[in-house]
C-alpha cells in the first residue's frame, strides 16, 4: 500500500485557558507573535488564537473565558502529549533560566542532551514545554534530520551510548564530503581542456 507522505508539521493546536492568559504566555513569555484570531469553527464557546513560533508554521490555542490557569502537570499517560519542544538559538538558550526566574517560572535548569541543550518548564495549564538548542549547524543544503541520521549511524557503529558532539562533527564532515565536490577527489568531472 502507498504511504501518505507528510512534508512537515502544518500546525499544532493546544487547549489553552482564557484568551489573555494564552496571549501572555505564548507571546509574552515565548515571544511568538499573535498573528490572528477567529472563532473555533467546531465550538462557538471557544476562540482560536494563532501564534507564529518562528519557522513560518503556526501554533494555535483554543481558549475559553471560563478556563483558568491550572499549574498541575498535564497528563503524560499513553495517548497524551508528553511535551512540546521549541527551537531556540544557543545565544537565547544561555539566557532562558535567568529570564524564567525573573518571571517566577520554575524550570529544570539546563540539560545536556549530547547533540543539543534543553530546559523544561510548564505552561499555564501544566503542559511540559522544552526549549531546545542544537549544538550544530548542518552544512548548506543538508537538513537537521540527515545530520542526526548519520550521527546515529556513527554512534551505533562505535558502540557509543548516545549521540555526542564528536558524532555530529564526523557526520557533518561525511555529509559535506558527499555533497560538495573537490578538485582532489575522484568525483570531480574530467578536465575537458586536457
Amino acid at each position: 500500500m502507498q504511504k501518505i507522505q507528510t512534508q512537515g508539521i502544518h500546525h499544532i493546536t493546544l487547549t489553552g485557558a482564557d484568551r489573555q492568559t494564552s496571549i501572555d504566555f505564548w507571546e509574552g513569555v515565548l515571544g511568538m507573535p499573535f498573528v490572528f484570531e477567529q472563532p473555533n469553527l467546531d465550538d462557538p464557546n471557544q476562540s482560536h488564537l494563532y501564534f507564529d513560533p518562528g519557522d513560518g508554521r503556526l501554533i494555535t490555542i483554543f481558549t475559553n473565558e471560563e478556563r483558568k490557569p491550572d499549574p498541575e502537570p498535564a497528563p503524560q499517560s499513553i495517548g497524551c502529549v508528553h511535551h512540546l519542544a521549541l527551537d531556540v538559538s544557543q545565544a537565547t538558550f544561555r539566557q532562558i533560566a535567568e529570564r524564567l526566574e525573573a518571571r517566577g517560572i520554575e524550570h529544570s535548569g539546563p540539560k545536556d542532551r549530547g547533540f543539543m541543550d534543553s530546559i523544561y518548564f510548564r505552561d499555564p495549564l501544566g503542559l511540559l514545554i522544552e526549549l531546545a538548542s542544537y549544538r550544530f549547524k548542518p552544512p548548506e543544503g543538508v537538513q537537521m534530520g540527515e545530520v542526526m541520521l548519520e550521527a546515529h549511524r556513527i554512534r551505533v557503529a562505535r558502540g557509543d551510548y548516545n549521540i555526542q558532539e564528536v558524532h555530529l562533527a564526523d557526520a557533518i564532515e561525511l555529509l559535506t564530503r558527499e555533497t560538495r565536490r573537490s578538485l582532489s577527489d575522484n568525483r570531480s568531472p574530467k578536465n575537458p581542456y586536457s
